[in-house]
C-alpha cells in the first residue's frame, strides 16, 4: 500500500532533473493514463490537454516541496494550481467508513483529486513537512525527509550534498 506521501512524491519524480539531461516518464497521453492506472488512480484516457494538466499540477507541487526545503519559490501560484486541481475534481466529503474527502469528478480531474487528496491527507497526519524536493536545481528530486530532525537537504548526500558541499568548500577558499 501506498501512502499519501508516496504517492505525491511518486507523482513529482515522473519528471527526473539531471545534469546530463532530463528524463520524463508522462511522454504522452497514454503515458500519463497507464501512470494514473498503475498507482490505482482511475482509468482514464488522456489528452495531450489533460497531460499538460497533469504537468502543471506535478511543477506546482514541486514548488510546494521545495518551500519544505527552505527554498524561496513563489508558492502563491504553486496553490492556485493545486487549488484549481481541486475544484476540477470537486472533492467531497464523504461519510463511508468515517469521513474521508474523495473527488465527485471521474476521468482525469478526479485522477489527479486523488493526488490532491493525498497532499491533504499528508498534511493532516504530520507527513506533508517531510515530504521535501532536493536544494539542488539541477535534481529538484522528491524526497521524504527521515531525519529525526528533519534537516536533509539534498536527496542523497552522495550525490547532491557531496556536490553542493564541494562546491561551498571551492568558494570558501577562494575568498581566503
Amino acid at each position: 500500500m501506498v501512502t499519501n506521501i508516496e504517492l505525491v512524491r511518486d507523482f513529482v519524480n515522473t519528471l527526473h532533473k539531471d545534469r546530463e539531461g532530463d528524463e520524463e516518464q508522462l511522454t504522452s497521453p497514454a503515458a500519463l493514463s497507464a501512470w494514473l492506472e498503475g498507482r490505482g488512480l482511475g482509468r482514464v484516457r488522456a489528452t495531450a490537454l489533460d497531460l499538460a494538466e497533469a504537468v502543471e499540477l506535478r511543477e506546482a507541487l514541486r514548488l510546494l516541496l521545495l518551500a519544505n526545503n527552505e527554498v524561496e519559490v513563489d508558492t502563491g501560484r504553486a496553490e492556485r494550481v493545486v487549488d484549481a486541481a481541486a475544484r476540477r475534481a470537486r472533492i467531497e466529503l464523504r461519510f463511508t467508513d468515517g469521513p474521508v474527502l474523495e473527488p465527485a469528478s471521474g476521468g482525469l480531474a478526479g485522477a489527479l483529486g486523488r493526488i490532491v487528496v493525498a497532499v491533504q491527507a499528508a498534511v493532516a497526519d504530520g507527513s506533508w513537512s517531510r515530504l521535501k524536493a532536493c536544494r539542488a536545481d539541477d535534481c529538484e528530486w522528491a524526497f521524504v525527509d527521515h531525519a529525526k530532525n528533519q534537516s536533509r537537504a539534498w536527496c542523497s548526500m552522495r550525490s547532491c550534498g557531496n556536490r553542493a558541499k564541494a562546491r561551498a568548500h571551492r568558494e570558501r577558499q577562494r575568498h581566503l
